[in-house]
């Protein structure tokens, strides 16, 4: 009786250390992810190809997935650097990515999924910038395809806030390198959401002006424009009691016209 005891106490602490390892359905995947995923009760072939289910179940728009130097075509056994880059999303630098390539092999930043060489993942959520290098298989593979599922995220515990989005394009073997150069692909525009009512308000003491001289400064300018009124008042009619039209000056001036005397 004792000695079940003892292995149910010795055992008890493993089990509860592995459920705290598992990562819960609704979660981010901070150490990367790819391949075969359970989320939801349900079972997906490949993260790459299907997109960031944990982090949202739609791809959103907000978030931009922007691939810089990709080749227009593909030759044997050549390396091709390309930079992946997330834009959008939750204001933070936290991000990851999961890409797969239906041939030749990946690397640079992260890692393969499961020794898979054809797959790449993050390793840290801490940077939304990543350099792939997709090394080309052998003569006669044809086209290639790519898929590239990218998220944005908040860093907070589950998935609510965090966006998603994915690329997907394909490559076309030719004998030589045509020389076309490299483009970017970007999938998303990066629409921010609309922002919280009351987002952009701004008072006056936050941009450096007290609010009382805010108003000391508007009075002092209508004082202004109420002398400025006040004087061109007094040069028009201030210096005549029967003002009838004209000025005394100008009455003058046609009497002395009609009489002939200048």
């Amino acid at each position: 009786m004792s000695t079940s005891r003892v292995f149910i106490r010795t055992l008890l602490p493993l089990i509860l250390v592995s459920l705290m390892l598992l990562p819960g359905l609704s979660e981010a995947y901070p150490d990367g992810i790819g391949g075969e995923q359970v989320n939801a009760g349900e079972t997906i072939d490949d993260v790459a190809k299907e997109g960031c289910l944990c982090h949202g179940d739609n791809p959103s728009n907000s978030v931009m997935v922007i691939l810089v130097d990709v080749p227009y075509t593909w030759v044997p056994l050549q390396e091709y650097n390309m930079r992946l880059e997330i834009v959008g999303g939750p204001a933070t630098d936290n991000g990851g990515f999961s890409a797969r390539v239906s041939a030749g092999e990946l690397s640079g930043d992260g890692q393969s999924w499961e020794d898979d060489t054809m797959t790449r993942t993050h390793t840290s959520s801490s940077s939304r910038i990543f350099e792939i290098t997709w090394t080309s298989p052998e003569s006669g593979a044809g086209q290639i395809d790519f898929w590239i599922s990218a998220n944005a995220v908040n860093g907070a515990t589950g998935s609510a806030g965090d966006n998603w989005n994915q690329l997907v394009f394909n490559l076309v073997e030719v004998e030589e390198d045509e020389g076309h150069g490299t483009r970017t692909l970007i999938a998303g525009s990066g629409t921010p959401e609309a922002p919280a009512s009351g987002a952009g308000e701004v008072d006056l003491e936050s941009m450096g002006a007290q609010f009382r001289a805010h108003w000391l400064g508007l009075l002092g300018f209508g004082a202004v424009i109420a002398v400025i009124i006040f004087c061109g008042l007094l040069l028009r009619y201030g210096f005549s009691t029967s003002y009838e039209g004209r000025s005394n000056l100008l009455r003058l001036r046609y009497k002395l016209n009609r009489r002939g005397d200048q």
